[in-house]
């Protein structure tokens, strides 16, 4: 892409603007468009830089002079702006699709339903702790693209959501993950869980075979996906429940990780962050950092020391015995599976939100093993009630943070968890999920 080239970027968010700065840099003529109100912080860097923008509206005038079009991940395809676009024959990428091409770091792209955000943050501290010039971006930190522009570093960990994945065109990262694939976001991909499934395994549409495909040999949509397609990466599972020729596995309370007949192990007794999916995260990140040659030493002292995700099974405070945990993060039914399956004593469990579509019979046999009451924290509860009624005791309708948090409280004993893990979407009651979870610990320091 040359200087003459038109970019028009829609969204001036994280992703958006640091596009912006990027192209501006690699000298682009340049449009920002926000259908709204774009945040003080994003408009001070766009005046700063002389980057023209609008707000509140799109020009679709303006917009359909492009050459190309950036578009922020959270604004969906089938809107008639972006159908536009496209029917004019202009490209709509991605800020991941876009930043790689001004880039020659190594690049490890981490997808998945669950554990993407820890499985990034752990083969980041990894990187780290090795001495290595390496940045954390994508759908977590700071603007990949702003990174690429400011910075100087010779490898990058990227979260990349189905939505990021969805506006790529030739990015291929020298090693991708794929943590597992369970139904989420399926209002984005035509209540179709097959279309949601093609868009995570883009992270390997454009690997060659020196790259590397890292990935769950449990997920079985995962193993079906890899019988019927190819992909020219290099393939690499880890699985807890069957020995593996290459890749990682459990034995004896170890993880073992055996790759270019060398092998290296690691105790679960000694790991920072406990329960099976922590357990599939570590082995991810693990081989990433063993392909990229960090010794074996370092490998495992970020494990030992590693510091999980905020929102993610975080232990917020005990309160006379009562251990109050917060998973807002936790915003589908699998995700908050894994929440339910790592507790250990008897849980108030606050659930509810935006439902995605949820089958919360999927949870009963964890809910009856782990669950003393029910606190639902959302505007409509039906399903919750409607699955859960007949075999819970209690279950209270809550309409805030504080609420949930006081009623959860008066029901749980000492020696009891207080579980916030929603398995929906926040935005009934909150803006995001990040929101949801101060809430919640706010609540909890008013105690």
């Amino acid at each position: 892409m040359s200087k003459d080239k038109n970019i028009v970027i829609l969204g001036a968010s994280e992703s958006g603007v640091g596009t912006a700065i990027l192209a501006k840099k690699k000298e682009y003529k340049i449009f920002v468009s926000d259908n709204g109100k774009i945040k003080k912080k994003y408009k001070e860097v766009l005046l700063q830089n002389e980057i023209e923008f609008e707000e509140t509206k799109h020009t679709e005038a303006r917009i359909l002079k492009a050459d190309v079009v950036m578009k922020s991940p959270g604004i969906p395809d089938k809107i008639s702006l972006v159908r536009q676009i496209l029917k004019e024959g202009i490209p709509v990428i991605s800020e991941i699709e876009f930043a790689s091409k001004y880039t020659n770091a190594t690049i490890a792209g981490i997808t998945g339903s669950n554990g993407k955000t820890t499985t990034t943050m752990m083969l980041y501290q990894i990187l780290k702790r090795a001495g290595l010039k390496v940045g954390e971006a994508g759908n977590i930190g700071y603007s990949f693209a702003e990174q690429v522009a400011l910075e100087n570093y010779n490898h990058y960990v990227l979260e990349l959501s189905s939505f990021q994945l969805d506006g790529i065109i030739s990015f291929a990262p020298h090693i991708a993950v794929i943590t597992n694939i369970t139904p989420d976001h399926l209002d984005r991909y035509d209540n179709n869980f097959k279309n949601y499934i093609e868009s995570k395994f883009r992270i390997t549409m454009n690997q060659t075979s020196v790259d590397y495909l890292i990935y769950d040999a449990d997920d079985n949509v995962i193993i079906n996906w890899l019988k019927k397609y190819k992909t020219k990466a290099q393939l690499i599972p880890f699985s807890i429940q069957k020995v593996v020729e290459k890749g990682a596995f459990l034995e004896d309370n170890k993880i073992k990780i055996k790759l270019d007949n060398k092998q290296f192990t690691m105790s679960l007794a000694t790991l920072a962050v406990q329960g099976n999916h922590n357990v599939k995260n570590t082995m991810a990140a693990s081989i990433a950092a063993t392909l990229m040659k960090v010794r074996k030493d370092t490998i495992r002292e970020s494990m030992e020391n590693f510091e999980g995700a905020p929102h993610r099974l975080e232990k917020v405070l005990k309160i006379r015995g009562v251990q109050f945990i917060n998973d807002s993060k936790a915003t589908n039914i699998n995700a908050t599976y894994y929440a339910l399956d790592s507790m250990q004593q008897p849980t108030v469990w606050i659930v509810g939100g935006e439902d995605k579509g949820n089958d919360y019979m999927e949870l009963m046999p964890l809910v009856r093993e782990k669950v003393k009451a029910i606190v639902c924290l959302g505007i409509d509860n039906s399903k919750i009630i409607k699955t859960y009624g007949n075999v819970m005791p209690i279950i209270v309708e809550t309409m805030g943070a504080e609420e949930a948090v006081k009623v959860a409280h008066k029901l749980a004993e000492k020696g009891d968890n207080v579980l916030l893990s929603p398995a929906c979407a926040s935005f009934d009651l909150f803006k995001n999920y990040i929101d949801r979870g101060d809430q919640f610990k706010e609540a909890i320091l008013k105690l």
